[in-house]
């Protein structure tokens, strides 16, 4: 591109000059009666290139206004400055979660199928959910004791391959909701992520899912909501699942084929609001699949990652330097012009010296 393109006018003189220096004019000559022999005689090299020098200065002159227009390269780049927010998934795995009361694509499915679904869109994005590209994400899940899949990541493929990995427990001696472990085990990812960092996180927050009591672990859930609360941590709850009895499926002990049975099921939801409500946080509550989605859309924008773009252009000018491409290397343009000028003005004060 051009700086200064009505330098190139300046280009409309160059024909006159041509012309004044191509055309011949008037020379002094001295008479002769005959010119036939000077069609016989051949031109030497020197008389073939006498115009070699005008045609140089032309060229110098050439090159002097296109580096007035002062052409250039832009080069776009972009700087981006992301304050990130560190978020702790912590998901309920408990026997309780084979509850089917959600649906995906009309199909009923486990309440841990659908937290899966939800929550990995939350990360990733998709139509309804921006993703979180620019935050570290962690992954706990908890039945009867918590468990640390993942620690706060940017590797967000990771984190939901775990995430689609994480199964209900199956073991009697796993079950239970130890909601106050989790939560303190979150707290213990989230502190940690300071101590290896040049900048503190500013943000940090957990989001528990869970569709039950606090029935297992050694920390009551408010306490370890005090102590995150102390340490700058915010807590989402999502209760998760209906209200009063849910569809379970549950093997026959004679039969050995599965069955579903309505049971009654049981969220502490005044525990959870508690939890919530001690760090500033919120309490959801999720019956199906499309709150569940409307939730993690609140809190979405509840909790936005501060970015800030820059753009600027970065010019190079081609008439003091170089251009170089995969293929192409050009010098200055004005370097160009010096070379045709001084090229010129030795040619035709030496060799190529017109004599009188």
């Amino acid at each position: 591109m051009l700086h200064s393109p009505w330098w190139l006018l300046l280009i409309l003189l160059l024909p006159v000059l041509m012309w004044r220096f191509f055309s011949g004019g008037h020379r002094d000559g001295v008479s002769f009666s005959n010119t036939d022999f000077a069609d016989e005689m051949t031109p030497t090299l020197r008389q073939r290139l006498l115009w070699l020098p005008r045609a140089l200065f032309l060229l110098a002159l050439l090159f002097v206004i296109i580096s007035l227009a002062r052409p250039r390269e832009g080069r776009q780049q972009t700087i981006t400055d992301s304050e990130g927010i560190a978020i702790e998934m912590v998901v309920d795995r408990s026997g309780s979660m084979r509850a089917l009361d959600f649906k995906i694509a009309d199909q009923h499915v486990d309440r841990l199928t659908a937290i899966k679904n939800v929550a990995g869109k939350f990360v990733t994005g998709d139509q309804s959910l921006d993703g979180r590209m620019s935050d570290l994400i962690g992954l706990i899940t908890f039945a009867g004791y918590a468990d640390g899949v993942t620690p706060p990541t940017l590797d967000h493929g990771f984190l939901t391959t775990s995430l689609n990995q994480t199964e209900i427990v199956t073991e009697r001696s796993e079950d239970g909701t130890a909601i106050g472990d989790a939560i303190a085990l979150a707290v213990e990812k989230l502190t940690a992520l300071d101590e290896n960092r040049a900048e503190k996180v500013k943000s940090k927050i957990i989001i528990l899912l869970t569709d039950g009591e606090n029935t297992a672990g050694e920390i009551d859930p408010v306490t370890a909501a005090e102590l995150a609360q102390t340490l700058g941590i915010k807590i989402y709850t999502i209760g998760v699942g209906t209200k009063g009895q849910a569809p379970i499926p549950v093997r026959d002990p004679f039969s050995g084929r599965q069955r579903i049975r309505m049971m009654p099921v049981n969220i502490d939801e005044v525990t959870l609001k508690k939890v919530a409500e001690v760090t500033g946080g919120k309490f959801f509550r999720a019956v199906d699949t499309n709150s569940l989605t409307e939730i993690y859309k609140e809190i979405d924008l509840l909790e936005k990652t501060k970015v800030e773009t820059e753009n600027f252009v970065d010019y190079r000018e081609l008439a003091v330097q170089s251009y170089r491409s995969s293929a192409v290397y050009l010098w200055p343009t004005l370097w160009i012009a010096l070379l045709c000028l001084t090229t010129s003005v030795v040619l035709e004060n030496s060799w190529l010296k017109e004599t009188a």
